[in-house]
């Protein structure tokens, strides 16, 4: 049966999912502004001549959220906690988010600076959340649990798109809160977030990694485990563990992401799978899928209800990965995933390229009407593929393959290396639409291809692996081994095998019974 505790462990991984909520906002936020012809005249902006700019100011996001990421949410989410991480970075979004609501008329580049903050607050939040979801939450369900993650993402984009698509339809009469409605409700979920985070417990590995306090991480394991036992067997786990890569690696630098064969593995197949996730296509069509819908619409009022449309069925598809992630794996998910993404991606720009032009009266190209509605059940068909595999499972890869003593650095990095690939092919790709159009398309086809063989050929599955016994898994060290090792406790250890066995059947029972939560 469900018990309290149970519930109480998913409630408060799911508070930490809630921060994915600031990333699918953002990322949907520029996208539904864009629509508005009340921003583009607030801040003197044409679509056709400003194109570069608007690719600005879309990135500026990223840089903020890459300098965030790569060298402050690893330290802050180790020296302070991971409730602190995610609590700053909320703090520092919902601060962002009344500059870029109120930029003065005629100055982009208040509205610039908003989002590079954003893209700060956020980089602290999304290194912080993945790590504390994967250090609460039990092996045998932390794949479901990461789905949430992912989910998250896409009721940011719902929320985004539905408020946007409600202030199209009175935009004559809000003027220009149309676009000001979008943005200052990004608010709403970090201050959810940031008032129930003091009343959960923090890490227990953050506790012993950081303050070598055992009593504080017990009393936060015995708020989410069933038995003293569980709480003694993973105590004791993670000690030698963390005691291992202290004596031997060193804790909280960035110099085994480098030094360590197996560790630097894993930074490279975590780097690759995240560029991928972003050159699949998902990032790209979710900042400027209006500006490609305009290409087959002309009315704002409809490219608003597809886009809120889309972003209504990326949750309920993402929610897919709930039932595949812990059954058939990461890797299955990944490469069926990128296989069915290529085939939408290039079946799209044929499908575009083949079908006869309507020319209107002031002279613009679009599409037929059955031709637009093909298209889009395409694009609706690609995010099928992707949100519960290259959306959700590659943040649930990232966040559990890495050891205690550089979890915190290597999300981040590995996290925002997202947002260098899109700083670097965002920048250019309104021009690449503008020359091209859907031919365009044709270069996700590839890259989505690439990856299915990628990790076909290089990636390990890591489904229901412990944290402490992942660098096994990569040719390393089983840290668990050598830490009991260190602290003179192997053999009893070794006399427990036949407990610990128990306790994965036990586990595995539990994961049953949370999946009909």
């Amino acid at each position: 049966m469900v018990n309290s505790k149970k519930i109480y462990n998913w409630y408060i991984a799911l508070v930490a999912a809630m921060c994915m909520v600031l990333y699918g906002y953002d990322a949907s936020v520029f996208n539904a502004a864009q629509g508005s012809d009340n921003w583009h005249e607030w801040f003197d902006l044409d679509g056709k001549n400003d194109a570069y700019l608007i690719g600005l100011v879309n990135t500026a996001y990223t840089i903020g959220a890459i300098i965030s990421g790569f060298f402050f949410g690893g330290p802050v989410a180790d020296r302070f906690g991971r409730r602190w991480g995610m609590g700053l970075g909320c703090f520092i979004t919902v601060i962002a988010t009344f500059i870029q609501a109120f930029a003065p008329r005629h100055n982009i580049g208040a509205f610039i600076g908003g989002r590079v903050l954003i893209g700060i607050g956020q980089g602290l939040a999304l290194t912080a959340g993945p790590i504390y979801i994967g250090e609460v939450s039990l092996p045998e369900v932390r794949g479901r649990v990461m789905t949430f993650w992912q989910t998250f993402y896409s009721v940011g984009s719902f929320l985004a798109y539905w408020i946007a698509y409600a202030g199209n339809i009175y935009k004559k009469r809000l003027g220009h809160w149309d676009w000001r409605l979008v943005v200052i409700f990004q608010i709403l979920v970090p201050l959810i977030i940031m008032v129930l985070l003091p009343f959960q417990p923090e890490s227990p590995r953050w506790w012993i990694k950081r303050h070598n306090n055992i009593d504080e991480a017990k009393k936060a394991l015995r708020r989410i485990r069933d038995t003293e036992q569980e709480v003694e067997d993973e105590i004791l786990s993670i000690r030698e563990a963390i005691e291992y890569e202290n004596e031997t690696l060193g804790g909280g630098s960035y110099k085994p992401l480098f030094t360590d064969p197996s560790i630097r593995k894993r930074l490279g197949l975590a780097f690759v799978i995240n560029v991928g996730q972003q050159l699949s296509g998902q990032g790209t069509l979710n900042s400027y899928s209006s500006a490609i819908y305009k290409k087959i619409w002309t009315s704002s009022q409809t490219i608003n209800l597809i886009n809120a449309l889309n972003a209504t069925f990326g949750i309920l598809f993402t929610l897919n990965a709930l039932w595949t992630a812990d059954r058939f794996g990461r890797r299955w998910l990944l490469i069926v995933g990128a296989i069915g993404m290529a085939v939408c991606m290039l079946i799209v720009p044929i499908v575009g390229l083949k079908t006869p032009d309507v020319i209107a009266a002031d002279g613009s190209a679009t599409k037929t009407q059955p031709v637009g509605i093909a298209i889009v059940f395409l694009l609706f068909l690609f995010i099928f593929f992707y949100k519960p595999s290259w959306g959700a499972t590659v943040w649930m890869w990232t966040s559990e393959v890495f050891s205690m003593n550089v979890r915190a650095q290597a999300v981040g990095m590995c996290s925002q290396s997202q947002n260098v690939a899109n700083t670097v092919f965002q920048q250019f790709f309104p021009i690449f639409l503008a020359k091209e159009g859907l031919k365009c398309l044709f270069f996700f086809f590839a890259t989505n291809v690439l990856l299915a063989i990628f990790v076909f050929f290089f990636v390990p599955e890591t489904k229901q692996v412990s944290l402490e016994e992942m660098d096994a898994l990569f040719g390393g060290q089983n840290h668990v081994e050598k830490g009991g090792q260190i602290l003179g406790i192997s053999d009893a250890r070794r006399s427990e095998a036949t407990d610990s066995e128990k306790n994965t059947t036990v586990h595995r029972e539990n994961s049953r019974d949370i999946s009909s939560v």
